[in-house]
Formats: structure tokens, C-alpha cells, sequence
């Protein structure tokens, strides 16, 4: 359960827009993009005062949209565009109003050169989530089951 006194709790009563699980995707999406993705480049942010031992990888607006489509594919198949549509979520620029709200309240950072129109029109979500979308078969070499 989330705390009451957590940021992301202020901010859910503060703005509506977006459900709960919209942040916890968006979160989830971007450490797939770094870990498994191989996104982002490596920076050191100057303004934090972290005894951080490994440098952080920024990933830029145009490649955490393009791995949040990947994850909700991954995570959501055909289903994808209409989970993120129930969460409030029904453009890219949605994805960058959450990456915002969740920057406005500390819970991620951003580079000077980052901006909510990074995220704009990144691509269509019809194309980007239907229209694209590939079904693929089984292994051949996986025994039938009976």
C-alpha cells in the first residue's frame, strides 16, 4: 500500500490525470531501457550530492518512449494501448507529463537539456500499438504439448 505521506501520493490527489500504475510503468520501463535495452549514456548530475559509485545513464524522451512501447508489448501484448489508455495514458506526450510530475516531485532527475517536448509526438499510438504489432509463433524446436 502507498504510503499517504510518499510523494507520488501527494501528486496522485494533486493530479488526476494519470493512475498509480501509470508511475510504477513508467518507472519499470525505464530500468528495462537502461538494463536490458542498453539505453541511455552515462552523466554525472552535478546539482545532487550522491556518493553514487557508478555514474547514472540518462536515456533521452524519445528513447524511454520508444522503450515504453517495447515494455508494455512485452509486458501487455495486443492488450498494451488499451492498459495504457485505462491509466490515463493515450499519447506519448502523456508519457513525458508523468516523467514531469515524477521530476516536479524528486523522484527522478533530468538534464538540463530535457523537456516535456522531447516527448511529443514521438509516434502514434494507434501505429505504435496496434497497427505494429507482430504476433509471433512458437519455437518449432519446443515439443508439442498433449
Amino acid at each position: 500500500m502507498l504510503d499517504p505521506d510518499h510523494p507520488i501520493a501527494e501528486l496522485l490527489r494533486r493530479d488526476e490525470r494519470y493512475h498509480f500504475d501509470a508511475y510504477v510503468f513508467v518507472f519499470e520501463a525505464l530500468r528495462h531501457a537502461q538494463e536490458k535495452m542498453g539505453m541511455g549514456t552515462e552523466f554525472v548530475d552535478e546539482e545532487v550530492d550522491d556518493d553514487q559509485d557508478e555514474p547514472e545513464r540518462h536515456v533521452s524522451g524519445q528513447e524511454l518512449c520508444e522503450a515504453m512501447r517495447v515494455y508494455a508489448h512485452d509486458q501487455y501484448g495486443y492488450m498494451a494501448k488499451s492498459v495504457l489508455n485505462h491509466w490515463g495514458i493515450g499519447s506519448t506526450g502523456d508519457f513525458g507529463e508523468i516523467v514531469f510530475n515524477l521530476i516536479e516531485i524528486e523522484q527522478m532527475r533530468k538534464t538540463p537539456q530535457d523537456r516535456r517536448e522531447d516527448f511529443e509526438d514521438v509516434y502514434d499510438f494507434d501505429e505504435g500499438f496496434q497497427h505494429n504489432f507482430q504476433f509471433s509463433r512458437p519455437d518449432s524446436s519446443e515439443e508439442r504439448r498433449s
